[in-house]
């Protein structure tokens, strides 16, 4: 039996905003409402769904995989937005990239802190 992972809840201060900026990062289309969440669609019918949690928010991880032809635009908004990005995941190779698996990729905090990764390629796949 295939399974599909179909949405994940992002916990947010202000979902409007945290849903904005990762739409203006990936390139993506508005956030659409739906319920209390504001839904951000993904490749395979994968959804972000942002939520104003009302609580201390604990930082959680979002990978991001994007082909390589758009990995330079992908960086240049984070750049133009003002944000710091890394080559790591711990944020000590700062605004630098990493060639993992032969691919490309970086981290960046959205607005609640979640550590938000962009890669080309799967880990595992590549030399």
């Amino acid at each position: 039996m295939p399974v599909e992972l179909n949405h994940t809840i992002v916990h947010a201060t202000d979902k409007s905003a945290s849903a904005a900026f990762i739409t203006e990062v990936l390139g993506l289309p508005a956030p659409v409402p739906f319920g209390p969440f504001l839904t951000v669609p993904l490749a395979h019918d994968l959804t972000l769904d942002y939520y104003e949690s009302g609580g201390e928010i604990a930082a959680q991880h979002y990978a991001f995989k994007v082909p390589d032809a758009d990995f330079d635009a992908v960086l240049a908004r984070v750049v133009a937005l003002g944000r710091t990005y890394w080559a790591d995941p711990y944020h000590r190779q700062e605004n630098e990239i990493n060639t993992n698996d032969g691919g490309r990729g970086f981290y960046f905090e959205d607005p609640d802190g979640h550590n938000m990764e962009v890669l080309t390629r799967s880990y595992g796949s590549g030399s």
